[in-house]
């Protein structure tokens, strides 16, 4: 093989750089340097891993002039130029595999905490309260629950909901995708016939604000929100006026529109939203900081994934 240079600029588990190595790779690291100085030395690489530090765009991929692959160590490869690499004849690498049973936990978890009012009535014992009525649950069984985007993460949470006595239906621009875990249906029946709509599906510009007003409306019955995928997936504006008028029972936002590309940060600059203050104080409401595929063990996971595709590539086996 010849000798294969590739450069991380995101810190990973420690077990990618150690099996690459050991493979036969050369690894250099640059954590720090800005998109412009990694331009300058990009020439030098056969294959860079990436998380979500900066957009690989046009101008990067015309000074990585020797790339043969770049690896995202994540499930969405947004943050790339996808047209243009393929032009370049550069490979695309992403690790869905890695994270997907950690976005299915949590998935469940965050319906399930919002039908019982979990952290609702946590904050409020810590606060001095005893509110039993105010804190009366709903139960999962007997829902029909509609996953959007029947990938990796959407096949994942349908299996955790093998355990209860549910519907579920899929919906997805691939045909024949459902399987005994989740039967696919057309979106409109999707709309008609669910009570949680949990949101799997990448972010490109078809599913660009397709959560608004109009696809909200489009449900039948009122709706609970899980949205483990994409924060710009949904118009965070319409959400909460669908909150308000109860078309929507309440959310589990783990990813938020207003995220930087980077998904390390919430907000660039300025005041905070007025949806998003809405949701703040809302009682049916939950939000995590983009963490849903962010486990201790997905993160072994991933690498693993990576490491194991790059050894794919070159030596037919990982």
């Amino acid at each position: 093989m010849e000798t294969i240079k590739i450069l991380h600029i995101d810190s990973n588990n420690p077990i990618m750089l150690e099996q690459l190595q050991q493979a036969g790779f050369i690894n250099d690291e640059d954590y720090t340097s800005s998109k412009a100085e990694i331009e300058a030395k990009i020439y030098n690489y056969q294959g860079i891993v990436i998380r979500s530090r900066f957009k690989i765009d046009k101008t990067f991929l015309d000074a990585a002039t020797n790339l043969q692959f770049i690896a995202r160590v994540g499930a969405g490869l947004e943050s790339i130029d996808e047209p243009y690499a393929a032009e370049k004849k550069i490979q695309l690498i992403a690790a869905p595999e890695g994270n997907r049973n950690a976005v299915g936990e949590q998935a469940l978890g965050m319906i399930l905490s919002l039908f019982n009012k979990l952290n609702n009535a946590d904050r409020e014992i810590k606060s001095g309260h005893w509110n039993r009525e105010a804190n009366r649950g709903h139960e999962l069984e007997g829902k029909t629950v509609g996953i959007i985007g029947y990938g990796n993460m959407g096949k994942s949470f349908a299996k955790k909901l093998r355990g209860f006595d549910v519907e579920v239906l899929c919906y997805d621009i691939q045909e024949n995708v459902g399987d005994a875990n989740a039967k696919q249906v057309s979106l409109s029946e999707l709309q008609q016939k669910s009570e949680v709509l949990s949101l799997h599906i990448p972010w490109t510009p078809q599913t660009d604000k397709m959560v608004n007003t109009d696809f909200i409306n489009a449900f039948a019955k009122p709706f609970w929100l899980i949205n483990t995928s994409r924060g710009k997936n949904v118009v965070t504006s319409d959400l909460v006026e669908a909150m308000k008028s109860g078309k929507v029972l309440g959310a589990g936002l783990d990813v938020l529109e207003y995220e930087k590309l980077s998904f390390e940060t919430l907000f660039t600059e300025g005041e905070i939203p007025e949806a998003f203050q809405y949701l703040l104080n809302s009682k049916n409401t939950l939000l995590t900081p983009h963490i849903a595929g962010w486990t201790f063990e997905s993160h072994v996971k991933l690498a693993q994934v990576i490491v194991d595709k790059i050894k794919q590539k070159y030596f037919g086996a990982s």
